[in-house]
């Protein structure tokens, strides 16, 4: 690596990047309902504005991960940091919906951005140690997180107002855009490696590749769909819902802290099988206590989930390098338009349930209008406290189903690599067929 390329500041900066993104996860999953109050929205409508942070991201991580080779890292992380700085404004000065709407696309845009070039940048950083380095590189998305929810719960506590929450999150951002304009780029590892677009695009035709894309689905909405709805879906069930994300996030940034013992004892494969194993037992006891029962279910949730991310792209990494940067970013804008999609889908199933649960005729914005009742108000959180377990217990389907499906993984994985030893000569891994 040429002398002019200070890799460690160059991390460092990249992990500023993820602080932005992640905060805004956190800070947005905490004001969300005080957004939903000011201005009147219902629970399809902040779903909706959630999801759209989830569309921008796999809108420039794809596009992203197309022209980094051609552009370089460093022009794709000035425009995060333009995307980021206008996001972030336009929050703090929404009027509304639509105000809230487009913000949330744009700072869904920049986060895109940031993972489309960060992610071949700590690659073609570590190229010897990637799988962990990417685990150091995402622990500051759940670290950014546990920031972001202290941050609300502490302010909101002062009685702050949410947007001078959601303006902490320009420090880091005027941080990251300085440090970036200033430092040297190495190129992206299939351009150090001669490898050519042609092979490039027929690595992304690789069976296992379709698969992970399809694996990557699922991680993503059990890790991030459950973060960012937590607090709308338990609130009514505890006083410290927003704690619980807090406390998730907590147990992720020590998982992936130590991410390199771990892997190196477990294999990706094997990791991904006890991830989905635990994010499935975890998400049980979030959708079948109260109390403090909730806080052991986040515990086990936040183990779960907590190396699922990384090490799904450092598998894609290790096991199919050619796709490069590209298959880097298509498995990232895969997991995000997934969430999005399911978001919406599961913000218009929980309006629905809370009706089915009122039995009534009177529209639901009714029960939270200034002219409501306390009858009709402790009717609509009695049928919010059970609606929202139910949203819980309807994605716990889904890490069963991949814990299935990374069993027959590692058996896929060990088989092949069983078969090539016992070959004279060795096997590329991106010439397996499923």
């Amino acid at each position: 690596m040429p002398a002019s390329i200070q890799r460690n500041k160059l991390f460092v900066a990249s992990c500023l990047g993820l602080l932005v993104t992640s905060l805004s996860f956190g800070i947005r999953a905490g004001v969300l309902g005080d957004q939903g109050t000011q201005f009147n929205l219902n629970s399809a409508q902040l779903g909706t504005i959630a999801a759209t942070a989830f569309w921008g991201f796999p809108l420039a991580v794809i596009i992203g991960g197309f022209v980094v080779d051609v552009i370089g890292m460093k022009k794709l992380l000035i425009m995060a940091f333009v995307f980021h700085l206008a996001g972030i404004f336009l929050t703090i000065f929404a009027t509304g919906y639509w105000t809230l709407f487009f913000s949330t696309l744009l700072i869904g845009i920049a986060n895109g951005t940031i993972e489309a070039a960060c992610n071949p940048l700590v690659t073609a950083l570590y190229p010897d140690n990637k799988t962990t380095k990417l685990n150091h590189f995402h622990l500051w998305f759940p670290g950014g997180i546990f920031l972001g929810t202290l941050i609300v719960f502490f302010l909101s506590k002062l009685g702050v107002i949410w947007q001078l929450q959601v303006a902490i999150m320009l420090i880091p951002t005027l941080l990251y855009g300085y440090f970036f304009s200033k430092l040297d780029f190495p190129p992206t590892e299939r351009v150090s490696s001669g490898i050519s677009t042609s092979q490039m695009y027929k690595a992304l035709l690789n069976p296992l590749f379709a698969v992970m894309i399809i694996l990557m689905f699922g991680t993503a909405i059990t890790e991030l769909f459950t973060g960012q709805w937590i607090d709308v879906l338990l609130k009514n069930v505890t006083e410290n819902a927003l704690l619980l994300l807090t406390l998730e996030t907590g147990i992720m940034v020590i998982g992936r802290a130590f991410a390199g013992p771990v892997v190196h004892k477990f294999s990706p494969p094997g990791v991904l099988i006890i991830s989905s194993a635990l994010a499935a037992l975890g998400l049980y006891i979030l959708g079948h206590s109260s109390g403090s029962m909730l806080f052991a279910g986040a515990i086990v949730f936040g183990m779960g989930v907590c190396y699922f991310w990384p090490t799904m792209l450092g598998f894609v990494s290790e096991n199919l390098p050619r796709t490069g940067a590209v298959g880097l970013n298509l498995m990232g804008g895969a997991g995000m338009l997934a969430v999005s999609l399911y978001t919406i889908i599961m913000g218009g199933y929980y309006d629905k349930l809370i009706v089915a649960k009122l039995n009534t005729n009177i529209p639901i914005g009714a029960y939270s209008a200034p002219s409501a009742t306390p009858e009709m108000i402790s009717a609509l959180t009695e049928a919010k406290k059970a609606a929202g377990p139910q949203i819980i217990n309807a994605t716990l389907i889904i890490p069963i189903i991949l814990t299935a499906a990374f069993i027959g993984l590692f058996i896929y994985i060990r088989s092949r690599k069983k078969v090539s030893t016992q070959q004279p000569a060795p096997i590329n891994v991106e010439s397996y067929q499923l």
